[in-house]
């Protein structure tokens, strides 16, 4: 009995090898990405590259293990969790608020090692953040976010009090 589960087991992981999620590969033009609206020195476009685009772009670079299952629809979710919370590749094609609000996380994140996440850098061992890296990042964000607020009204920027939902 247990040699015929294994067997059928087996064969559902070999069928299972067969059905793969669309890979997040876009080699288009990039309307929408932040450097468009925004100066990505290049010291930070590498951070960005090494420790973020995988899981906020329109572009991942997929390992070895992604062309197995079940770990291919796992990484599929993780890289679409990520580009719902922020996706740099569509970023300026949202409103004012959203993108002052991500400015602000990015740099929240940073600073309470919440990004990148540890399950992503443990199989991606050059995107662990030095404590420099994460001061230029840091840097960066509020760098940007004091030209929108140089440039817009602050209201304009910020997200309005609702008695319901008060500010942190």
């Amino acid at each position: 009995m247990l040699k015929k589960i294994g067997i059928f087991l087996l064969a559902a992981l070999v069928i299972l090898q067969f059905f793969h999620p669309a890979k997040n590969k876009d080699k288009g033009p990039r309307p929408n990405f932040i450097g468009n609206n925004f100066p990505i020195p290049a010291h930070v476009q590498t951070i960005l590259e090494k420790a973020c685009n995988d899981c906020h772009s329109n572009n991942t670079r997929y390992p070895w293990y992604s062309y197995t299952q079940p770990v291919d629809w796992w990484l599929d979710n993780h890289v679409k969790e990520g580009k719902r919370h922020l996706n740099f590749d569509e970023y300026t094609n949202k409103r004012l608020r959203y993108q002052y609000h991500k400015l602000e996380e990015i740099a929240e994140q940073v600073k309470e090692n919440e990004m990148p996440l540890n399950s992503y850098t443990w199989m991606h061992r050059d995107a662990r953040l030095t404590p420099e890296e994460k001061n230029t990042l840091i840097d960066w964000s509020d760098a940007l976010r004091d030209s929108l607020k140089a440039k817009y009204p602050l209201d304009s920027l910020l997200r309005k009090n609702n008695p319901q939902n008060p500010p942190k």
